[in-house]
């Protein structure tokens, strides 16, 4: 690629510049710009496309797998009817049956999905892309993309570098640009980036090739990010590897699928499995050995009959990027927030957008070398599943967009289903427990309006429903027992997780905790559901990535809804019979002790018996140890100071960060952003840094680092002595 250098890294090509700054020459932050057109898609219309061949061979197995969950939802049915109609239906006896049906049909495709997996498994691997075999040489250009929004630095350039190591080591580096997409906030976090990404580039010597830039406006969070990046430099890139906050992956990873998109120029997008790595605390741990213990299972069904209609999860892939700019710029819905304005969960409807363009979209789950974290407590992950509820639910209007493969709306479905499902099982809770309330205390019609030789009331038969409730149980179960038993023959992978024995008690560890957990899940996305219909927008907060302790007494009030809605049920079981609640005994004791719950599995545990171990925490992949070794090393030395005093103390960083600043600072003709001139203003009227800061909103200060005439006040405040302000 022609690497043109950027203007605004060099002085002398800045007429915007003061005088009185020194603008010493610079290598480019950015490389030179190749702009790529990516209009925005209609939802009503249905673009020209040329059809992917036909995959007859897929229809077998679409029907094993929603066929199948169709044919167990309906044995299920007339099982729960036949519970229920012990002399007839009564109106919360229909609805206790609706809601069974539909959420049995939830968890039987799970389970069917788990059983194509395992087909999958035991077979003989299907390798369509020819990931398997050695890569070629690779002719075409990727750009890797760490996108990040107020993230730790260390974290971000750690995981940053070791990636870029372990592709160097492959010897293919100079397939490859990475590219820091900041879209921060917080000031003092801005600086501190800018500051790792100089020493990122004096400790790998990869001036050519590792680039930042940040965003003034974060305009449409994550998907704006990517979008900007595209239509700035994508048309220099065959392919992008995008990558997350927490992301690590290997160079013998990222060379197959981009080998891969290189041997197979109708495959749009190429989405790996990431494995869950890093856990501390014992809630992460146990995300961690389920993610690596079943995750595969489910991935491989899901590989086994989605083909090339295949989904996206938003990170850990490789995509095309003349596919991604010509199908997936995404509208903003109509309506107010909470539905309607940008898109939150992008991903889904980006795959499916690419895949209406007549791209193939695969999935590659026995592909190793793909790696992410997981939230550190339960608190951590309600936190991110509002965001995500919020984002999902705007699926129901991406839904009847014209073009779509049906595949591709099943996608958007399974995202709708992932959390109306929660209120569902509460709804169908409480009118569970009305219904046996109505069964102990109403007594029989001995009048019905149609005309009966017998009274009628509400009763159940106990026997059946005692078995329909082993079934469900089965159901949700079987797929984990099935996950163990396809690791046994694995030798290596089952010395990874401590044995088989270990393994399996490790299962039941994991299996009583998420059950527990399972009904704080349920209320806090219930809740969730309940706030975005009510018109709520969920807004958009950085994730905790490492420390999971929480305080307790705001825990203790958080949780204490949860706490007092556990004691009803509890209380309202017992008056209507002691079996009864035996029965909800898991669901009151899960909220019941939430708060206890939250405290004791955020904490970190390493040892635990050596329970809810995973084969790369047993023998952690060197680009892993890599990115730890790094983090501890960045983070012990990085400067969290205040922005405006590291930067008057470090003229290097300091003459980066001018030449990063778009115009060098100063306001172009038609910007009137109020932050911009806010801060200006009281910039200017602060006697003194300490003044100047407080004056400050950490908006107003963002901005008056990225202008010219603010940054230059502040600094010349940090020059003045504390006695001579006023």
């Amino acid at each position: 690629m022609d690497r043109v250098a950027d203007p605004l890294a060099d002085a002398s090509a800045a007429p915007h510049a003061p005088e009185e700054v020194d603008r010493p020459r610079l290598p480019p932050a950015v490389p030179g710009e190749a702009p790529l057109a990516m209009p925005v898609q209609s939802l009503r219309e249905t673009p020209a496309a040329e059809p992917l061949p036909g995959q007859l061979g897929l229809l077998g197995r679409r029907v094993f797998v929603i066929g199948g969950a169709g044919l167990l939802t309906l044995f299920a049915a007339h099982e729960m009817y036949l519970v229920l109609n012990v002399g007839g239906l009564t109106l919360l006896e229909y609805v206790v049956l609706a809601l069974f049906v539909v959420l049995f049909a939830w968890i039987g495709f799970s389970f069917t999905n788990a059983l194509g997996g395992a087909v999958a498994m035991i077979g003989r691997r299907e390798d369509p892309l020819g990931i398997d075999a050695d890569p070629p040489p690779l002719t075409q250009r990727t750009a890797i993309l760490m996108p990040t929004y107020n993230e730790a630095p260390a974290r971000i350039f750690a995981g940053l570098q070791a990636t870029y190591e372990s592709v160097e080591a492959t010897g293919a580096l100079d397939a490859f640009d990475f590219f820091i997409l900041s879209d921060t906030t917080d000031a003092d976090t801005w600086i501190a980036e800018e500051a790792e990404f100089l020493a990122l580039r004096a400790r790998t010597g990869g001036e050519e090739r590792i680039f930042y830039r940040r965003r003034p406006r974060n305009i449409d969070r994550k998907a704006g990010n990517i979008a900007e990046w595209v239509t700035r430099f994508g048309g220099a890139y065959e392919n992008m590897l995008v990558l997350d906050a927490d992301s690590v992956m290997t160079g013998d990873c990222i060379l197959r699928i981009a080998g891969a998109m290189e041997r197979h120029p109708r495959v749009g997008l190429i989405q790996t499995l990431p494995v869950i790595v890093g856990g501390r605390t014992l809630f992460s741990r146990m995300q961690q050995f389920a993610g690596r213990l079943y995750g595969p299972l489910i991935a491989q069904g899901l590989a086994w009959w989605h083909g090339p209609d295949s989904n996206y999860w938003g990170h850990n892939a490789i995509i095309r990027t003349r596919a991604f700019a010509g199908c997936a710029g995404l509208p903003h819905l109509s309506g107010r927030k909470p539905f309607g304005g940008h898109i939150l969960s992008h991903d889904f409807v980006e795959a499916a957008l690419i895949r209406r363009g007549g791209w193939a979209v695969h999935m590659v789950p026995w592909l190793e070398g793909s790696y992410e974290e997981g939230p550190p407590s339960l608190t951590d992950l309600a936190v991110r599943d509002r965001r995500w509820c919020q984002g999902n639910l705007q699926h129901a209007a991406v839904l009847p967009s014209r073009g779509l493969h049906p595949v591709s709306r099943l996608h958007l479905l399974t995202g709708i289903g992932s959390y109306i499902t929660a209120p569902l099982w509460l709804i169908m809770l409480i009118a569970g427990l009305l219904t046996a309330l109505q069964a102990r205390f109403v007594p029989p019609d001995y009048f019905p309006t149609e005309f009966s030789l017998y009274p009628t009331w509400p009763a159940q038969d106990p026997v059946r429903a005692a078995w329909v409730f082993v079934g469900t149980m089965s159901v949700l179960i079987l797929p984990k027992l099935i996950a163990h038993a396809l690791m046994l023959p694995r030798g290596a992978l089952r010395r990874g997780f401590g044995g088989g024995v270990r393994a399996f008690f490790s299962l039941l560890v994991e299996t009583l905790i998420a059950g527990l957990a399972a009904p704080v899940t349920m209320v806090a996305q219930s809740a969730a559901v309940a706030t975005i219909l009510a018109g709520r927008d969920g807004g958009w907060q950085p994730q905790r990535r490492d420390d999971g302790s929480v305080p307790f007494w705001e825990t203790v009030k958080h949780y204490a809804p949860h706490t007092l809605f556990g004691m009803l049920l509890g209380a309202a079981a017992v008056a209507i019979s002691l079996p009864l609640f035996f029965w909800m005994l898991p669901v009151v004791l899960g909220l019941v002790l939430a708060a206890p719950l939250v405290l004791w599995t955020s904490r970190a545990r390493h040892g635990l018996a050596g329970l809810l171990r995973t084969p790369e925490e047993a023998v952690p992949p060197p680009v892993l140890s890599r990115a730890l070794s790094l983090t501890r090393e960045i983070g012990g030395r990085e400067d969290s100071g205040e922005a405006v005093a590291r930067l008057h103390a470090d003229p290097a960083l300091l003459a980066a960060h001018r030449a990063m600043l778009p115009d060098y600072g100063e306001r172009m003709p038609g910007d009137y952003a109020p932050e911009r001139l806010v801060a200006r203003a009281k910039a200017h009227d602060a006697p003194s840094l300490d003044a100047a800061l407080a004056l400050l909103t950490p908006r107003e200060k963002s901005a008056a680092l990225g202008d010219g005439e603010a940054l230059e006040r502040l600094l010349a405040l940090a020059t003045r002595p504390a006695t001579d302000a006023g």
